[in-house]
């Protein structure tokens, strides 16, 4: 089958409209190729949105000065030769990286005296906006040199200092730090070449650059946790105490209660608003550094501490401090959530005491008004009942003189009794209907509070 039947295949599908940048993405970093020698200095700078373009905006300076024509678009890898120097600019979530490369290399030069940025502008390097975090120069040696030969050389390139040194990759290099800042204010890396390509080069260069950019910026949330952990304490023991005070005491100041422990947790939220994405980044940053020391593949190197040695028995310890203070941070959280829930149920308890007080209160005074509107009921009834014997002692009056004759006294004392008990029925029977009223009215609210008890278990 011919491409041009296969193109026709394609075309009829239809595609993810992300499935190109898709591959793109596997390939939008790809592995440096370096000889030997050569002369590395590398940068990271942290940097915001802003920064960052305008950092893209400083690059195009750079290419300027060099009469390179600028790229138009920035992108996340930019890499461009400019004569002898090889610039590459990587864009990452919270920083920016820049790498050097310098392939003109004296002749019988050692390793620090020419770096990757000496070809740069001085100016153009000091006015790079955004904040260093990451500065160190590696240096790339061809060297068929025993190990006993070399390591008195090496150590005058790193100015006395304690080396860290390894043979990665099956004993291909040698490679040796100080892990630490020299005079010139940069760090120091140096690869010794003796059976490495070019390209396996590039990629020993590429790991030993990440492992220590994301050593420090794995480091940068160790201050906040040193400074948080002490606050933290206090609180812990503020929190102990305010517990301690509630288990202790029955009759306690629910208000002075309830301000000390939203004091606490919004101090606790504040900390945790400042450090969580912190201490996130950490960790990821710790995972990627021991990611790539596995890849490193090293061995000892005649007794010195390995990079992998080094960095896991000084770097862990800061990384699991700050891991603690975030899981201090939670659990402080949840400790004041089950706090408050506590102070909740008090005062739903005392609510509900005041409530069947006010309800206890509530039914005596129902009594006595009961017992007082029995009495005005029986005054009601001989009220009513006096004037109804008036109403009808002056129709028999009127009866009696329009010619009908009858006994008026013995007719109105009749009348009395009846007249009497019919009031007191009907008074009876409306006070019958109101009771009947509210009495179904507290059997509609005792449904309706037996519901909301289920709805909360």
């Amino acid at each position: 089958m011919n491409n041009e039947v296969l193109q026709n295949i394609s075309q009829g599908m239809r595609f993810h409209p992300l499935r190109e940048a898709f591959y793109e993405e596997m390939h939008s970093r790809p592995f440096q190729v370096i000889p030997s020698p050569a002369r590395v200095t590398h940068l990271a700078i942290l940097c915001d949105d802003t920064q960052r373009q305008e950092q893209f905006e400083h690059l195009k300076t750079l290419f300027t000065a060099f009469g390179v024509t600028p790229p138009e678009h920035d992108e996340v890898c930019i890499q461009y030769e400019l004569g002898g120097l090889r610039v590459r600019r990587e864009k990452h979530l919270e920083f920016t990286t820049y790498t050097f490369i310098n392939f003109d290399v004296p002749a019988d030069s050692d390793p620090f005296d020419v770096t990757g940025v000496a070809a740069l502008p001085h100016a153009w390097l000091q006015s790079m906006p955004g904040e260093v975090i990451t500065a160190f120069h590696l240096s790339v040696e061809a060297s068929d040199s025993d190990d006993d030969v070399m390591l008195p050389r090496v150590k005058q390139f790193f100015e006395g200092m304690r080396l860290v040194g390894s043979s990665p990759q099956q004993g291909d290099a040698r490679v040796w730090t100080t892990l630490r800042l020299h005079s010139d204010g940069f760090g120091r890396f140096l690869i010794c070449n003796k059976r490495m390509s070019d390209s396996q080069l590039g990629r020993l260069a590429q790991r030993i650059m990440e492992i220590e950019t994301y050593r420090l910026m794995a480091l940068i949330s160790l201050p906040l946790a040193r400074e948080c952990a002490p606050h933290l304490g206090a609180m812990d023991r503020q929190l102990a105490e305010l517990t301690q005070h509630l288990s202790e005491r029955d009759v306690i100041n629910e208000k002075e209660v309830l301000s000390e422990l939203t004091f606490i947790a919004a101090r606790v939220e504040d900390y945790r608003a400042k450090t969580t994405f912190r201490f996130t980044a950490t960790q990821a940053y710790h995972e990627l550094v021991l990611q790539r020391l596995v890849e490193l593949r090293e061995d000892e190197v005649s007794g010195h501490l390995t990079v992998t040695e080094f960095l896991t028995r000084r770097l862990t310890p800061a990384v699991r401090t700050c891991q603690s203070v975030g899981e201090r941070l939670e659990d402080m959280s949840k400790r004041i959530d089950r706090v408050s829930d506590m102070m909740r149920t008090r005062v739903e308890l005392s609510i509900q005491a005041q409530n069947q007080q006010l309800l206890a209160s509530m039914d005596r005074r129902s009594k006595i008004q009961l017992m007082m509107q029995h009495t005005v009921e029986g005054l009601s009834v001989a009220a009513i009942s006096y004037y109804a014997v008036g109403l009808i002692k002056i129709m028999m009056e009127a009866a009696h003189d329009s010619g009908l004759h009858f006994n008026k006294n013995l007719a109105l004392g009749i009348a009395v009794p009846v007249v009497i008990s019919s009031v007191w029925l009907a008074t009876r029977k409306i006070h019958k209907h109101f009771l009947k009223l509210a009495k179904e009215q507290r059997e509609a609210d005792l449904a309706d509070e037996q519901v909301s008890k289920e709805v909360k278990k």
